[in-house]
């Protein structure tokens, strides 16, 4: 059944409130705000009517207490209610970002710890947890890549990236005035290192890779590609989008590279979506310590300050020190894992390989390898018979099933990015895989049928390109 906006339940002369008090003065509001005037239209209904509504809305929205987000790229893995209670600690949550530092021990010994973990899942000599979300870290990046062959007297011009980055890399790349030069995936679906070498030069700053990449394939010649980088005396940038699937088995200090970006609201489950907050803490081997983002937090053997003194910082990125509650949210993560963070890796991957092997018999799967955290099957035997991706994804809404991540990345046609984290159980896993093997059975059968799909949603078909180019959420009542 169809929710009613808050304005339909709206009913003349009821009052959300109770004022008691018959001295109260209302003369210093403009009037223009106040309930009655032409300007504003507010709704009338009591304060559970209110409640009720908000939480009918609430109940329409799908959330990873609900079901299941097989979101590849996204590793939208489940968040420990315990980091929640953490970062809700009065003295957390009112500390104000602007305190002293001898007022702010204990936020600061939280960073710094932090950072110190951090360095050692990265391999990094130094961090900056600064950035705000993961292309608010490639940006950092590419900042520090600028500046530091500004540094050294070279104006070197190009980044390069693979075909098939995520968007956000040639975007942060571009936006620090770089050429973006891309290059090919091999028939393996690796960087094709004979492409590489015809576009490395002395005009090349840095290549942006993500490991494993977006095809859930780890870069096997990953030294090799970090050694001919090096030797055109260029940086190698790593994307930490994927780094749910290494943790504890290599870093990528170990795999050559100079700078990384990490996705807290990702590997180290802190809430993720809806725009934020987010964090994505930089790390960088010993030469570019300076080049950093200040200020960075240090401690002198005694107390914790946040430190400005770096001799060519790209200055500061965002405003106090990043978004200290998801640090709180993170830091739980990291402490309550220990040194089980490879077991996350381990049970990342097997869950993938499982799931992958159990479905390539009915979906189109590009590229049949031993995968990593997450796979890409492709929906073109589908789309032969008149089913698209889109399609199956809509479906999927219906069994209670977020829709995977589609059409990304775009060297896979029809594309179907699939990535279960570790937090699913088998249960659960096999419950998915028998709603796609469901689904490709009846493209077969009636393939109208799967192109209805939603039916059980509380929004059904709409129109995605209409709704994008004619965005319009205002409601309008006539007065």
């Amino acid at each position: 059944m169809m929710t009613k906006l808050i304005f339909e339940k709206s009913d003349n002369g009821v009052c959300g409130i109770n004022l008691t008090d018959e001295n109260l003065n209302f003369d210093y509001i403009d009037e223009k705000y106040l309930s009655g005037s032409d300007s504003t239209i507010l709704p009338e209904i009591s304060e559970l009517e209110v409640m009720r509504h908000y939480k009918e809305l609430s109940d329409k929205n799908f959330c990873i207490e609900k079901g299941f987000y097989p979101l590849g790229s996204c590793t939208m893995k489940y968040n420990p209610k315990v980091n929640e209670m953490l970062a809700g600690l009065e003295n957390f949550c009112e500390l104000h970002p602007l305190q002293d530092d001898e007022d702010s021990q204990g936020a600061l010994n939280l960073m710094y710890n932090l950072q110190e973990a951090l360095k050692i899942i990265s391999g990094m000599d130094a961090i900056t947890l600064q950035p705000a979300a993961g292309a608010h870290g490639e940006l950092t990046g590419m900042m520090i890549v600028k500046k530091y062959f500004e540094t050294i007297g070279q104006n070197r011009k190009n980044v390069i990236i693979p075909d098939s980055a995520h968007g956000t890399n040639p975007a942060s790349a571009a936006m620090c005035g770089f050429n973006i030069i891309q290059i090919k995936s091999d028939s393996n679906g690796l960087v094709d290192i004979e492409n590489l070498k015809s576009v490395l030069d002395s005009d090349t700053a840095a290549i942006m890779l993500t490991n494993p990449n977006t095809l859930g394939l780890f870069e096997e010649n990953i030294l090799e590609i970090s050694k001919l980088v090096h030797e055109a005396g260029a940086l190698l940038y790593y994307d930490g989008a994927n780094m749910n699937a290494i943790m504890g088995y290599t870093n990528p200090q170990l795999m050559g590279f100079d700078i990384v970006h990490m996705n807290l609201h990702k590997t180290f489950s802190t809430p993720h979506g809806g725009g934020g907050p987010g964090s994505g803490p930089v790390g960088v081997v010993h030469k570019l310590k300076e080049f950093l983002p200040v200020p960075v937090i240090d401690f002198d053997g005694e107390k914790y300050y946040r430190n400005f003194d770096l001799k060519h910082s790209i200055g500061k990125v965002k405003a106090f020190y990043g978004n200290f509650s998801v640090l709180v949210r993170a830091y739980a993560y990291i402490l309550s894992m220990g040194n089980k963070l490879k077991e996350v890796s381990a049970n990342a991957v097997l869950n993938a390989n499982y799931m992958m092997n159990k479905l390539k018999k009915y979906y189109l799967l590009p590229y049949n390898r031993k995968c990593m955290h997450e796979f890409v099957l492709s929906g073109e035997w589908q789309k032969d018979d008149g089913v698209n991706t889109l399609a199956i994804a809509k479906s999927l809404m219906d069994y209670n099933f977020h829709p995977p991540t589609v059409y990304f990345p775009l060297i896979v046609h029809e594309a179907i990015m699939i990535e279960p984290t570790e937090s699913e159980n088998k249960q659960r896993l096999d419950n998915f895989i028998d709603v796609m093997v469901n689904i490709a059975k009846e493209v077969k059968v009636n393939p109208q049928n799967v192109l209805n799909h939603p039916i059980n949603t509380p929004v059904k078909k709409v129109d995605e390109t209409l709704a994008a180019r004619k965005l319009d959420l205002a409601y309008k009542q006539e007065v």
